[in-house]
């Protein structure tokens, strides 16, 4: 469970920012996340 903590963090925060019809923000948070999700599986394949 501790692992999916940012993930639901994550989702929670979009998912109230689509609430308060903050799409153009909760569009960027996922993507933020996305590229940094991207990022560190890339940094982690580069070390092997």
């Amino acid at each position: 469970m501790k692992a999916f903590l940012p993930w639901l963090l994550v989702l929670a925060v979009v998912i109230a920012l689509n609430a308060l019809r903050l799409r153009p923000l909760a569009t960027a948070v996922a993507i933020c996340w996305l590229g940094y999700c991207i990022w560190t599986w890339v940094r982690l394949r580069s070390r092997d």
